[in-house]
């Protein structure tokens, strides 16, 4: 037998890579178990890991706590919140996460502008910092003042496409071919909302249906680690992108998947030239992005999807994904941290 006194506990946290710089002993924690529903715990952390889990990339921190009541139980789930001042950053300027779109390479914001002709809104590439919880700090590229969307941020983006203005799967816009000028892009009115789905016919979304049946198995491939079938799920889904007649989009609609289709042939070609699951993971960044924006525009699949986020992809910048579940299971890790993200948003 092993005899031990659970008057007082340890809460053991995983400490992401990208977090060990904000992670202090003394740190106090407030932290809740999954079990305990409503109830609240504190703590402060005494000891941290010297040495980062080489699967899982994170470090243990750990809280001794008083279980007098005996209400904490070896083996219970609990989730905890660090707070830890920011030494010599009184200047900082921190953004939502939810404002950031990345394409794998770069991190883009959405700038409002207010004029006498309403609200319009510019793209622009900012260079980030370390993340600060819910939030990054932003090294380059915003100043103190200026107002930046931080929600919606595909919708902008979709109709920037539209208007064949600067995005972020097209940051050069196509002024040439749609004959539009490049710059600001004006907020749409009511009838056009690029927050609300475009109207469709059951053959638009009868053949994009099976498009994110693809993207799922693709998914599924990357979070089992299996780069072979990563490999083929998305050689399948550029043929079935290839076979789509154009002449069902009709409208808006046509402008939209003339934008989306291109993005996306471009992300899969690349793909198909990887020869690792990692270059595949890269790529499957835009992919995601691309696919979320396409659930947002035709709904094609008539249910709820949820976009999840996976703080410690893209080199901790973080990197989203489309799924029908909202159970967390990391294509950008597999298996060496299948559990690591949160559910970002829902699309109904």
């Amino acid at each position: 037998f092993e005899v031990a006194n659970l008057s007082k506990v340890w809460a053991l946290f995983d400490v992401y890579e990208a977090d060990i710089p904000w992670v202090k002993v003394g740190n106090s924690v407030s932290f809740t178990v999954q079990s305990l529903p409503g109830e609240e715990f504190k703590g402060k952390i005494t000891f941290i890991d010297p040495t980062i889990n080489p699967n899982t990339r994170v470090a243990t921190a750990r809280l001794e706590i008083d279980n007098s009541k005996g209400k904490l139980k070896p083996d219970m789930f609990v989730t905890g919140i660090a707070q830890n001042p920011i030494k010599n950053q009184n200047e900082a300027l921190i953004v939502p996460k939810s404002a950031v779109m990345w394409t794998g390479e770069r991190s883009v914001i959405y700038i409002k502008h207010t004029s006498a002709a309403g609200i319009s809104f510019m793209m622009r590439e900012i260079t980030l910092g370390a993340a600060l919880g819910n939030g990054y700090i932003v090294e380059k590229g915003l100043e103190g003042g200026e107002e930046i969307a931080t929600n919606g941020t595909f919708s902008i983006d979709a109709a920037a496409q539209l208007a064949g203005k600067p995005s972020m799967m097209n940051p050069e816009g196509a002024a040439a071919t749609m004959g539009h000028n490049h710059g600001n892009m004006s907020a749409p009115k009511p009838a056009a909302s690029p927050a609300k789905e475009i109207t469709v016919g059951n053959s638009v979304k009868t053949a994009l249906s099976p498009l994110f049946d693809d993207y799922f198995q693709l998914k599924e491939a990357l979070v089992k680690d299996n780069f072979g079938n990563s490999k083929k799920y998305a050689s399948t889904l550029l043929k079935k992108l290839n076979k789509i007649n154009m002449s069902i989009f009709k409208g808006s609609a046509h402008d939209a998947w003339m934008q989306q289709s291109s993005a996306l042939k471009k992300v899969l070609i690349a793909i198909e030239k990887e020869e690792t699951i990692e270059g595949v993971r890269k790529h499957f960044i835009p992919l995601s992005n691309q696919f979320i924006q396409l659930a947002k525009t035709f709904n094609p699949l008539n249910s709820k999807l949820y976009i999840l986020h996976c703080p410690m992809a893209n080199n901790n910048i973080g990197a989203d994904w489309i799924s029908k579940s909202d159970e967390i299971l990391n294509p950008y890790y597999g298996a060496s941290m299948l559990t690591c993200g949160n559910v970002k948003e829902e699309i109904k």
